[in-house]
This record gives C-alpha cells, sequence and structure tokens, in this order.
C-alpha cells in the first residue's frame, strides 16, 4: 500500500563544500611535454627571467639521480627525523619524510602565480606541447587533455597527423621552441586571461557598538549605507553580495543579496572567509559599509590596478604604512592564507594582509578611505557631504 510520503533526503556523512578548482599542482598549471627533459628544463630557465618581474613561477621536476646520488649525503632524514629545512643562502630545500600526494603539492604550490611541469613524468590539467622528432607525442595524447600552445622545434615546420585528428577543432597558438620572448609573452597574457573572475562583497555583519546604531542603515546619501556601497561595486564587479549576520538577512533593501555568516564571531574575517566558502575560485573586492566618502573612481583605479598573481590588492592606509583590509581584493589563493593565520589563532585581515605577498597600492584619493564609526564623526561626515 503506498502511503505517498516523500522519501526522506539521504544522509550527508560530510558537508557540500565548493572546492577550489586547482589542478594538480595549481590552478594555473601548464605541463609542457614532448621534448627530452632537458630541452623542457632549457626551455624553463629560458622563461623564468622573463616571468619573475610579475609572476611567481614554480617549476616542478623528477630528480634524476639515482641509487645514493638521490639522496643528500648530509640529510637528518636517515637518521630519523621527519623534517629538514636547509637554508642554502640562495634557496631553501624541504626534505620531508613522507610521499608527495596531491593535497601536499597543492598546499606547497598553491601560493604561486603560475606552475611549470615536466610533462614527460607529471600531469596538469592544461598542456604546452613541443613537437620533436626526438620524443614524438603519440604514446602521450591521453596526457594532452587541453593543449594551450605548441611549440615546434628547429627543422620542424607543421603538426604531425595524429596530433590534428586528436586536437580536432581546437587551434592553439604554433610558436618556434627557440623564440623565448614569444613563449614569454605568450605565458604573460594566457595568464592575464585566467584571472579569476571579480565578485563584490559588502561588509555589514558588524554589531556597530561605538555607533550605538547599524552603520549599514545610516543613510548619507539618500539610501542605506550598505545600499550605497552595494551600488559602487556594482560598476566594477560581476555581480555583489552584503555580508551579514543571519538575523539580518530578511531586512535587506530589495535587490540586495544576502551572505549570511558561517563563520562566527570573527568580525570581517568571517565575513570574507564565508565569501570564498560561497565561491572559492572568484577574486572578491571586499568594502566596509562605514565608508560614506568612498567612490567609484577610488574601486575602479583599485580594480585597474589589480595583480591576481598576488593575494592581495590592497591600498595602504592615508594614516600609516600599512594595507587597508577593508578596502581590497582578496584573490583566491588568500583562502588558504587566512585560514591558517585563523589556525593560529589571529582573526585580523590586516595581520595576513601585512605578512603575504601583496600589491600595495597608495590612494588616488585618501579622504576617501576615512570610515565613520560614532555619532560625532557621523554628525562630522553628515555636514560635509551635505
Amino acid at each position: 500500500m503506498s502511503t505517498n510520503q516523500p522519501l526522506p533526503a539521504p544522509h550527508a556523512k560530510h558537508a557540500a563544500l565548493t572546492r577550489p578548482a586547482t589542478g594538480e599542482f595549481n590552478r594555473q598549471e601548464l605541463a609542457i611535454l614532448g621534448a627530452p627533459c632537458g630541452v623542457i628544463k632549457d626551455l624553463v630557465a629560458r622563461l623564468m627571467p622573463h616571468l619573475s618581474p610579475t609572476l611567481h613561477a614554480a617549476y616542478v621536476d623528477a630528480d634524476h639521480a639515482t641509487g645514493d646520488e638521490a639522496a643528500p649525503a648530509d640529510t637528518l632524514l636517515t637518521v630519523g627525523a621527519a623534517a629538514e629545512l636547509t637554508d642554502k643562502i640562495h634557496f631553501r630545500r624541504l626534505d620531508v619524510q613522507r610521499g608527495m600526494d596531491k593535497f601536499a603539492q597543492q598546499h606547497w604550490l598553491g601560493g604561486q602565480s603560475l606552475v611549470l611541469v615536466n610533462g614527460n613524468h607529471f600531469r596538469a590539467q592544461q598542456q604546452i606541447a613541443i613537437i620533436s622528432s626526438k620524443k614524438p607525442l603519440e604514446k602521450k595524447l591521453d596526457r594532452l587533455t587541453d593543449v594551450q600552445l605548441i611549440l615546434l622545434s628547429e627543422g620542424e615546420t607543421e603538426l604531425p597527423a595524429y596530433l590534428r585528428t586528436h586536437l580536432g577543432e581546437r587551434q592553439p597558438t604554433v610558436l618556434a621552441l627557440d623564440d623565448t620572448a614569444a613563449i614569454a609573452d605568450w605565458l604573460q597574457q594566457w595568464w592575464q586571461a585566467s584571472a579569476p573572475p571579480l565578485r563584490g562583497l559588502v561588509l555589514a555583519g558588524g554589531h556597530s557598538q561605538r555607533m550605538q546604531t547599524d552603520k549599514g542603515q545610516l543613510r548619507y546619501h539618500g539610501q542605506e549605507q550598505r545600499q550605497y556601497a552595494a551600488g559602487l561595486l556594482a560598476e566594477v564587479c560581476q555581480d555583489v553580495f552584503v555580508s551579514c549576520r543571519a538575523d539580518q538577512a530578511d531586512a535587506l533593501p530589495a535587490g540586495l543579496t544576502p551572505l549570511p555568516d558561517q563563520f562566527l564571531d570573527l568580525g570581517p574575517m568571517g565575513g570574507i572567509l564565508t565569501a570564498f566558502r560561497h565561491d572559492p575560485n572568484a577574486a572578491w573586492l571586499v568594502v566596509a559599509c562605514d565608508l560614506p566618502f568612498l567612490s567609484t573612481e577610488t574601486l575602479r583605479h583599485l580594480v585597474a590596478h589589480r595583480h591576481a598573481g598576488r593575494v592581495a590588492t590592497a591600498y595602504q592606509s592615508p594614516h600609516n604604512e600599512w594595507p587597508e583590509p577593508l578596502i581590497t581584493i582578496w584573490e583566491p589563493r588568500s583562502y588558504a592564507v587566512l585560514l591558517q593565520f585563523l589556525a593560529l589563532g589571529y582573526s585580523c585581515p590586516r595581520k595576513a594582509l601585512i605578512n603575504s605577498d601583496i600589491q600595495l597600492l597608495m590612494p588616488p584619493a585618501p579622504q576617501e578611505l576615512r570610515n565613520i564609526n560614532t555619532p560625532q564623526e557621523r554628525a562630522a561626515a553628515e555636514r560635509e557631504l551635505g
């Protein structure tokens, strides 16, 4: 006999989190294959001087040494140490007594702008294919899942028939392997085109204790301040959310999209982390709701000088040399940085910026970064704004 009762929802063992679109090593990675390992490493060595002024690029390769040559003679791992960090003056080497699983390699290399990978040994979500008679690609087509660039070795003038068939309608850019400048220029353009989309976040979830009334509801411009800030962000972002407490969500003005805090009692950091939990693959332009002097021009300047390869792009405070965390573009890689600081017991976004690789800008109009926190400051601001 049917009872027409709905079936219970299936039990979810784990929270349904949106996972970052990270590849094997990094969000932006390219495996280079189709040539001997020495040729690939030489290509990367030629490219690094062109890339390093703007991008923090890493290289992933295998150690081709064998036997006793593969392990440093002085390593402490052989006598029971779990890890050894060696300062080599010009670089640091970390030796660990564990394998390189996909989670560890994403953690270690996730902070880089770009990762170039020796595709003879490792995979990456996108690839550069070298056409060379010394190492044909015919038996490695399964690794060519998303070819972005093809490089022709000396003497090669066209793509092999098997590769044209494999690529189908895709037509990647084709360059000469020895044209270092052109390859570097292509990498820069590819990297820029791969920059994460920009979303806006108005921070309006505070308790406004010093103001003694909700700062987001104040009307300096004929509308609530959280609505005014959302309008500014809408000029430069693909969409805008309002960070708020759960009890504030239903009271937002029409047209605003609430994003209730899921990281509670953390102040602004809770709102930023909630935004990244909502979409870890976007960059978030965060603006506090208590900035009545802020203009679209100042936000446009920030976006125009955004460096997507850094943890964040921020303005320097008019009062000191520190970055202003609440008028900042937080890139996707900052999600892990903020969580790391939280794990260490810090909930201050500014501390994360000070201790991270960021793009720090001088504000074009420093007076616009002035936030209003008290009734006295509110009265003065209202007089100035008329």
